[in-house]
């Protein structure tokens, strides 16, 4: 298997160059535990090259007053590169992160159709509009872009999170600056190979390295005007701070302790089918992953029993084989916090529940874990992992009361036999997105927009959402006679 890693590469005003500051922090391969390559963070001097390159092309208008067929021209031979491109992004992306390759190579398809479909938000026609004013006069109504556009993506997808936000700002006119995660960056290095093969306009696109102290400059900066954060509570928090102070946009897809509910006349291997795919894919390192199962009293301990009983046949192994069901953790680290997590919910009366059968590797490991006797008020926050907490209930009502109990609201999900009784419980569910009977990593539209409530971030992500999202609205009109 092929498991070498290229040195970093920032990208500042079409140009390549190493980033020079350490961080003292060395990425693994998490099927391993081997070091492959330091983190490094780019330097002042070139973040100020990057603001600097970013806001003058946008003041210039070469790329914001661009026609559309032009910039659509563009955005479609940025993809073109990126299909050329998307076996090795698969192959880094699992390397570093993890994630099973069947999953990675699956995400390719964001890779280049988020292009598409940004494009066709951008030929839509909605960024111009007009309306009758009170005089007969027409009133213009324009979308028109907000600004230097700053993109930060999380380690568990970046490369395909990274297309999505970059795809939309490009294509409202925004240049973006991508900042990719510290802890597996390397997919996304290769979009800039794919921009400067494109020759997208310097300083339309660009990447610079590091960790929260590099976000933390290029938020602060007054000519970022829309920052788009994928990630986890805190890292939100602070960019929401910091965005509230000049009244900049923020668009945070933040973490989701999700329910998983599970009625009484459910099918218990569907249910227990599920209930193992949210627990695995990404290795329960999403933001949509199961974090409580609530199952009504009657069937808790035979949905357990098959739960576990269909666990043994989880293949967990090295992420870069195609036969992997489940990979390690992203880094050990990590591994270690999530273990830590798991024992506090042990201490706190839980008793863990696994039968997954672990790889004879010296990997970041760890098996599918639920956890049944841990008090509700203890299980209110996410575990960025594999780890789920199991709840009993005796009415919808009841279960309705638990899943909005926690102060998240990202995805919910309903099993159960009588679809129209899960969806009106569904339909009482505090969160963006509520399943019935569905487990996948897909949406449950694509056109649908992803929502969030509570804790779980700020603004709509979506096919649509997300491109109006670097919009700014101007109406202008004659209003004399």
């Amino acid at each position: 298997m092929n498991t070498t890693v290229q040195p970093l590469q920032d990208y500042i005003d079409g140009e390549f160059s190493a980033p020079t500051v350490h961080r003292g922090i060395w990425l693994e391969n998490p099927n391993t535990r081997e070091r492959i390559q330091e983190q490094m963070a780019t330097d002042d001097a070139n973040i100020e090259k990057a603001l600097s390159a970013a806001q003058n092309i946008h003041e210039s208008g070469v790329w914001a007053e661009m026609c559309v067929d032009e910039r659509c021209a563009y955005l479609a031979e940025f993809s073109a590169q990126i299909e050329k491109r998307k076996d090795e992004i698969s192959r880094l992306e699992s390397l570093t992160t993890g994630v099973p390759i069947s999953l990675t190579t699956m995400f390719q398809i964001i890779l280049t159709g988020a292009w598409h479909l940004a494009n066709e938000q951008l030929k839509s026609g909605w960024t111009f509009s007009t309306h009758e004013g009170f005089t007969g006069r027409t009133v213009e109504v324009y979308r028109r872009p907000l600004g230097v556009a700053l993109c930060l993506v999380p380690w568990n997808a970046p490369a395909p999170m990274a297309v999505h936000k970059a795809a939309n700002a490009l294509a409202a006119g925004c240049p973006a600056i991508l900042k990719p995660t510290e802890w597996s960056p390397n997919g996304c290095d290769i979009l800039a190979e794919a921009a400067h093969e494109a020759k997208l306009p310097k300083g339309v696109f660009q990447i610079v390295h590091g960790g929260p102290e590099v976000g933390g400059k290029l938020v602060k900066d007054s000519r970022i005007r829309a920052v788009s954060f994928t990630g986890g509570l805190a890292g939100g928090r602070a960019i929401a701070r910091e965005c509230a102070m000049e009244m900049k946009p923020a668009q945070l897809e933040l973490g989701g302790n999700n329910n998983v509910i599970v009625l009484e006349d459910a099918d218990l291997d569907k249910s227990a089918d599920g209930i193992i795919n949210l627990m695995t894919l990404l290795n329960g390192q999403w933001c949509r992953a199961l974090g409580r199962l609530l199952v009504h009293e009657s069937i808790a301990e035979k949905l357990l029993e098959t739960t576990l009983e269909k666990m043994k046949d989880i293949k967990i192994g090295d992420s870069l084989s195609f036969e992997t069901q489940m990979g390690p953790m992203v880094h050990s680290l990590h591994l270690e916090k999530i273990k830590g997590q798991l024992d506090e919910l042990i201490s706190k009366g839980g008793t863990a529940h696994t039968s997954a059968n672990l790889p004879d590797l010296e990997g970041n490991f760890i098996a599918p874990t639920l956890v049944t006797g841990v008090k509700n008020k203890d299980a209110q926050h996410e575990i960025f992992g594999p780890i789920g907490t199991v709840h009993t209930f005796k009415s919808d009502d009841e279960a309705v009361k638990l899943a909005n109990s926690t102060p998240y609201g990202l995805e919910g999900y309903v099993f159960c036999t009588d679809e129209e009784r899960g969806l009106n419980l569904a339909r009482k569910i505090r969160a963006g997105g509520i399943k019935v009977n569905g487990s996948t990593v897909l949406s449950l539209s694509l056109m649908a927009p992803r929502g969030a409530w509570g804790l779980s971030g700020l603004h709509d992500e979506g096919t649509i959402e997300t491109f109006q999202f670097f919009c700014g609205t101007q109406v202008v009109g004659v209003e004399g006679n």
